[in-house]
């Protein structure tokens, strides 16, 4: 990939991920109680239970998530990101993840004929399921990074009230 195109991936990416911010703000796509909770063990097992049927295969048995996950493939979509703390799943609040996973990002920004290999897990996944996975995947992060993502979290629900 030569670095024109390289560049132009990356500023993609960043606007999606900034509309996506702006479309779960306005959409108020929310599930009730959906902070995370990787600090409880029997939600933890569940997520993990189910992270393994469902998300293990792309994005990593120890979330490491596919080679080359910033850089497009032959058809032209980014690889699966690994959610550990060397990808940018932190980076994201818990409701945005919530929303990701749930709507997937086409129908969640309203992106048409947008194409992902991420599927939706609405219907198949119970709203308290998407929580047990994304549970699992926070309390596999170092410390440090759950305190930042935590941070984030509350930011984010302190500007929601204003």
């Amino acid at each position: 990939m030569n670095m024109n195109r390289g560049l132009l991936v990356v500023t993609i990416s960043a606007g999606v991920l900034a509309f996506l911010s702006g479309a779960l703000y306005f959409t108020q796509i929310k599930a009730e109680g959906a902070l995370l909770k990787p600090g409880d063990s029997k939600i933890v097992a569940l997520g993990q239970s189910l992270y393994q049927d469902n998300c293990a295969s792309c994005h990593g048995d120890n979330l490491e998530g596919q080679p080359d996950w910033q850089s497009q493939n032959e058809q032209g979509r980014l690889p699966a990101p690994p959610h550990d703390e060397t990808g940018h799943t932190w980076h994201h609040t818990d409701d945005l993840l919530f929303g990701l996973t749930k709507l997937g990002i086409a129908k969640m920004a309203k992106l048409k004929n947008h194409e992902t290999d991420m599927p939706a897990y609405e219907g198949t996944l119970t709203d308290d399921e998407i929580i047990a996975v994304l549970s699992f995947i926070k309390s596999r992060w170092p410390q440090e990074i759950r305190d930042m993502h935590d941070e984030r979290n509350r930011i984010t629900a302190e500007r929601e009230k204003q």
